[in-house]
């Protein structure tokens, strides 16, 4: 399958305007053109992206507009703005560090997921990730996942296909992760409502991981192969290039196929979530909350659990929810916990953009390697 992902830039060209590329028409287009999926604008094909568009808009804006008034209902912002001032921010820096190395395991987790005898350099894929969630936090609709398949595809020799694979999975890694640390740190909480729920989730999806795993070991590519074989009918994917296709989209799955790969990337994933919820401690402490460390698991609990709802850029409004309703556990009232909730969000929004600004202008003036073109 050729390395050019669809908008990715002519190969004459030393330098791709990612930001033309991650419009919301093109954004889709991207990540299906990455695996396959090149139908959507072909003559005869019945389909609705416009529709389909439609209705992500509305559940966007209608869950938006219900948690934003969880967060902010009952406050009172005299109080509010007191814990603002009052606060001990010196806090903040353990936070911070947190929070960076939190990143940097997420980063290894991602490179993990590839074959290892595969796997890009960690400076592409950080760089890459970093991108990826600048436009999460700008652009609705996730558009940061397009991004980073167009950043790594240009910056290592990773094919787009593989690169979606692991994305896949590392959303499906996320929430078992999450759920496996709330279920372990647990005894130490009080009992909140969603429990029996969250628990009927990790165990579908671990059921789910199990069966297609055990799939794709007994049978190797043959389930891949039957999936795409419809793409057999396009001209653009007769022959060698369906072969292809099938064959980066299983090294993608490495991450179910082989197991030393699924114990390193679920390890580097545990990490993470207990960096992210050490960083939602030690930003409580910030705040002279009085709550135990137990309090930073169920707050990246229940934001992770939010984040994969539909929500506008940087999901305002539907972090602050996640973070409130995670406290109101503690009995914290909301006009204490609203500025704990801001100060936690900037936490994991100004790095991002900041970071992601740097390296979208590094990218452009450092071509890709290998690019005749590059100066």
């Amino acid at each position: 399958m050729s390395r050019e992902v669809a908008g990715v830039g002519d190969p004459g060209t030393g330098s791709t305007n990612l930001t033309e590329m991650l419009t919301e028409e093109n954004q889709q287009r991207m990540v299906d053109q990455a695996v396959g999926v090149g139908a959507r604008e072909r003559p005869g094909v019945p389909t609705s992206p416009r529709r389909s568009r439609l209705l992500l808009n509305v559940a966007t804006v209608t869950i938006t507009l219900g948690l934003s008034y969880i967060a902010f209902r009952d406050i009172n912002l005299s109080e509010a703005w007191h814990g603002l001032r009052s606060s001990n921010y010196w806090w903040l820096l353990g936070a911070v560090a947190a929070f960076g190395l939190g990143n940097l395991a997420r980063s290894l987790r991602w490179r993990s997921l590839f074959a290892r005898d595969r796997r890009p350099p960690l400076g592409p894929v950080a760089n890459a990730m970093m991108v990826g969630y600048l436009y999460n936090n700008i652009l609705p609709a996730r558009a940061g996942e397009a991004a980073r398949v167009v950043v790594l595809t240009q910056r290592s020799s990773s094919p787009p296909t593989e690169i979606v694979g692991t994305i896949v999975l590392e959303r499906l890694y996320d929430v078992l992760g999450i759920l496996v640390i709330f279920f372990a740190a647990e005894p130490w909480m009080p009992h909140v409502s969603w429990f029996g729920d969250a628990a009927l989730a990790a165990f579908v999806l671990t059921a789910l991981i199990v069966v297609v795993a055990a799939v794709l070991t007994i049978h190797g590519d043959r389930p891949v192969r039957l999936l795409l074989r419809p793409l057999g009918r396009l001209p653009l994917f007769s022959g060698e290039r369906l072969e292809q296709t099938v064959t980066e989209l299983t090294h993608g799955l490495s991450g179910l196929r082989h197991r030393g790969v699924a114990l390193e990337a679920f390890l580097w994933t545990l990490a993470a979530w207990i960096l992210t919820a050490l960083c939602a401690y030690l930003v409580s402490l910030a705040f002279h909350l009085g709550l135990p460390l137990s309090c930073g698991v169920l707050v990246a609990v229940a934001v992770g659990l939010g984040m994969i709802l539909p929500s506008p850029p940087a999901a305002v409004g539907v972090f602050e929810a996640a973070a409130l309703i995670a406290l109101k556990a503690y009995n914290i009232p909301h006009s204490s916990a609203l500025p704990y909730a801001l100060a936690l969000h900037l936490l994991n929004f100004v790095p991002f953009v900041a970071i992601g600004a740097f390296l979208l202008h590094y990218n452009n003036r450092h071509p890709r390697h290998g690019d005749p073109s590059a100066p």
